[in-house]
């Protein structure tokens, strides 16, 4: 079967109990489906980049799978009826990722630059002339 991530932004209001009834919601559709769920990881509450339905933070949400593509098509045929969904985004993975996403997994960062701020950079003498 093929590996699925989605990734589903829920509104700012809703409790984590909320958000974790609707993420049982949908890990029991993907396993009603002859599914099986590789990961899920809860992102906590985020701000978005723009509003969204008049929100400007979401609840974020990660679900990798093993399934079947119908059961795919549930999933987020329930996510596009679920009030409380803001955005949600499903793609094809080639083969499942290893360990924590590079969002919970903060020393995992690719640059050398730890104090997470832009570094500056000086002209050089060649370069002010």
């Amino acid at each position: 079967m093929p590996f699925y991530e989605t990734v589903l932004i829920a509104r700012q209001e809703l409790g984590a109990s909320q958000v974790d009834e609707l993420t049982a919601k949908c890990r029991s559709i993907i396993e009603s489906g002859d599914g099986k769920i590789l990961k899920t990881e809860n992102w906590g509450l985020r701000t978005l980049a723009y509003k969204i339905r008049k929100n400007r933070k979401g609840h974020y949400v990660l679900i990798e799978a093993d399934a079947p593509a119908p059961a795919i098509l549930e999933m987020e045929r329930n996510l596009r009826l679920n009030e409380d969904v803001l955005r949600y985004m499903t793609i094809r993975l080639e083969e499942p990722s290893q360990g924590p996403s590079p969002i919970i997994d903060k020393s995992g960062r690719d640059d050398d630059n730890e104090s997470g701020k832009p570094e500056k950079f000086e002209k050089s003498d060649k370069e002010a002339a």
